[in-house]
């Protein structure tokens, strides 16, 4: 049964808009407030500049509507250049809902739909009243849903991340470590040389704002973090002043990688994320969330860090025992002390770092491709490294400077055994 046509929320234009009507504000309020005589024609383009953005929102508005017809959801967008997007619920891997902290004041939410195969730019539904949201996306998994059960998936909290320990994260992390030098820095120049604080303050100007930015967004995006197992993934939820609710589809997950700081080490803290396979692309206005919502655990032990592991990756383990030859410390002095790799017949772990350790775990069945490298410092060693790439976009995991007579058969095993796991 088709359904009608339906629009978006009325005041979805405010959502979409507001952004761009409060960076134009920001810009042109001080200049007017600090000058002694108001340019008249400057307001006047201002005036039309937010005027545009406003009637560009309506027109978007106006020309935007969506039905569920079948099993696909139907979307026409555009005035000069219509879109008719169709889009099969078959192929929806989960159905994401994200709500700025204007959306939030005005009770809306967004619905992004992540896809099997390329990215979902234009998938989504932006805004609608947060209840109808939440019946549209129990719809939307429904009539995706190819298996017996048709009820909305329920979800069984697995952790609940501890906001104290994630704030005291942040603060030991690079970029807060950085913010807090570059302001050490000014104190010191504030009392020795007065004089210079100016100059130095305007060169430092975008490392300080560029570090003070970093650490707000992390905070902003992975506050109230909690993690809940639900049939079709893990179901991720976050966000003080956007929040938001993703999922990780079961089945799509290419590498989980384990993240230990130099200054998380005392507390016994670990990072732990996940790279999925051909993610949706990036949209204008959520690079702050794309680049921080792949943390399964933004901070927490490793026993808490494994217990994860145990759910994305059953039968995976974050121990890697087998070390390089000694004759590698020659070419990694740094890094030679944390080396170390892993294999079974499902997964690989190999272990680098010298101030943040990672470990990568890759499961066999994922590799895209395998290789054997050898750099002329390697080759005097007779040491090689070997590399497995996945479909994923962020890592890969690394045998670092094996001994290369190791390397050649382990690049044959794991030949032998990727074929055997998929």
């Amino acid at each position: 049964m088709t359904a009608a046509w339906s629009r978006l929320h009325p005041l979805s234009p405010v959502v979409k808009g507001g952004r761009a009507v409060l960076v134009l504000a920001f810009v042109t309020l001080p200049r007017q407030l600090l000058s002694q005589h108001v340019e008249s024609a400057q307001l006047a383009v201002d005036a039309a500049v937010a005027l545009l953005i406003v009637l560009a929102g309506v027109v978007s508005w106006l020309t935007s509507r969506w039905r569920l017809d079948g099993t696909e959801l139907q979307l026409e967008l555009g005035l000069v250049r219509r879109q008719s997007l169709r889009v099969p619920l078959t192929r929806v891997q989960a159905v994401d809902v994200v709500r700025p902290l204007a959306a939030r004041l005005l009770g809306l939410s967004e619905l992004r739909l992540v896809m099997a195969g390329s990215g979902t730019g234009q998938s989504r539904l932006a805004y609608l009243p947060h209840s109808r949201a939440l019946a549209v996306r129990g719809q939307l998994l429904e009539l995706g849903s190819t298996g017996p059960s048709a009820a909305v998936p329920q979800e069984v909290l697995l952790q609940r991340v501890d906001d104290g320990a994630l704030i005291a994260s942040a603060l030991l992390g690079g970029p807060a470590v950085t913010l807090a030098v570059s302001l050490l820095v000014l104190g010191v120049l504030a009392v020795v040389a007065p004089d210079q604080v100016g100059p130095v303050l305007g060169g430092g100007a975008t490392v300080v704002l560029g570090a003070a930015t970093a650490v707000t967004r992390r905070l902003n995006v992975e506050l109230r973090f909690r993690v809940a197992l639900a049939p079709d993934g893990l179901r991720l939820s976050s966000g003080l002043l956007q929040t938001r609710v993703e999922t990780v589809p079961a089945g799509r997950v290419q590498a989980v990688r384990l993240l230990e700081p130099l200054l998380w080490r005392p507390f016994r803290w670990v990072r732990l994320e996940v790279d999925v396979a051909q993610q949706r692309e990036r949209e204008v206005g959520q690079d702050d969330v794309a680049q921080l919502t792949r943390a399964l655990m933004p901070v927490g032990s490793r026993s808490q860090a494994q217990a994860l592991l145990d759910v994305v990756l059953p039968g995976a383990s974050l121990v890697a025992a087998s070390r390089p030859p000694r004759r590698a410390r020659w070419r990694a002095p740094l890094s030679f002390s944390r080396l170390a790799f892993a294999v079974d017949d499902r997964f690989l772990v190999a272990r680098t770092g010298v101030l943040e350790v990672t470990t990568v775990v890759v499961p066999l069945g994922k590799a895209q491709s395998l290789r054997m490298t050898q750099g002329p410092v390697q080759r005097r060693l007779r040491l090689a490294s070997i590399e497995v790439d996945t479909a994923g976009r962020r890592w890969r995991a690394s045998a670092l400077h094996r001994d290369e007579g190791e390397a050649a058969e382990l690049l044959a095993e794991l030949t032998e055994r990727s074929r055997a796991a998929r």
